[in-house]
């Protein structure tokens, strides 16, 4: 998908998502606010996500993750607990999750989950509530260090944090309905419930290259606060360069380019390279 084209309609619905987002900015409708802190700063969560419940989102992430388990199950491709690789990854999630809590209140109350999925692909996510999947094909061909993995699960855990999938479907919320929702902004009424015409694209979703480079920033951060080495994120985008000269692997379909990444991570490292290398004295 070319995220930078611009079709009339788009240009269209500009004006009008630039509306409902001054609305929704207004004292009564204001997220909340991230104070002045150590590490990266990236803003508030986007106005669009409160024109979705939170909770119909997370309960259908919850549903949907359920479903691809029981698949996975069933193909016999699911990893037991006891699988080497399951043990890793939820062993590094115990150390990054504890710290996800300052950037949204509402993963204190998730229900966190990490599973490993048999499959090539090169690919891992995490749906909203802290559905986390990682395939063995990222592990496996790309070798990952433990630093590398946490560098990819911090970043998978941010775009939860950050709503960035509800924020997709509050757009798609507003531009479908349109002018009718300018009347009711404030109140919601019914909007939140259009989540059910989007709830299918959670498995599938695809974020913007903007929300792709806020979840490096934070996932960064989440991985040093953990104790890992934030400079893996340059040694992963490496290999994920090196493994997309042939076709490019579904993780990165909508990414910044590799180049632009890496520059974007070491320009930010020396936000959260104190932050690592506290743990180091602990």
């Amino acid at each position: 998908m070319n995220l930078h084209h611009h079709c009339p309609a788009c240009i269209q619905r500009r004006p009008l998502l630039q509306g409902i987002a001054a609305l929704l900015t207004l004292p009564s409708a204001t997220l909340p606010f991230v104070h002045a802190r150590e590490g990266v700063d990236v803003g508030n969560n986007s106005a669009f996500s409160k024109l979705v419940s939170a909770d119909s989102v997370e309960r259908s992430a919850a549903q949907q993750y359920a479903q691809m388990l029981q698949q996975a199950a069933a193909q016999e491709s699911l990893g037991g607990k006891d699988h080497p690789q399951v043990r890793r990854l939820r062993a590094i999630a115990s150390k990054i999750i504890p710290f996800s809590l300052t950037w949204n209140p509402r993963a204190r109350d998730w229900r966190w989950e990490i599973n490993l999925i048999g499959s090539q692909q090169i690919n891992a996510f995490c749906m909203p509530g802290g559905k986390i999947a990682f395939y063995t094909g990222i592990l496996e061909q790309l070798k990952l260090t433990d630093d590398e993995v946490a560098c990819v699960m911090g970043h998978e855990i941010a775009h939860a944090l950050r709503e960035h999938a509800r924020e997709r479907m509050g757009k798609t919320a507003a531009t479908g309905i349109g002018a009718n929702l300018l009347g009711q902004v404030l109140g919601l009424g019914s909007v939140g419930q259009s989540v059910t015409n989007y709830g299918a694209q959670l498995l599938t979703l695809q974020f913007s290259r903007s929300d792709e480079s806020e979840a490096d920033l934070v996932g960064m951060e989440l991985a040093a606060r953990a104790g890992y080495n934030p400079k893996a994120g340059v040694s992963l985008w490496q290999k994920m360069g090196a493994a997309s000269r042939g076709a490019p692997p579904q993780w990165l379909s909508t990414h910044p380019s590799g180049g632009t990444r890496i520059a974007d991570i070491e320009r930010n490292l020396p936000k959260v390279t104190p932050l690592y290398e506290r743990t180091l004295g602990g």
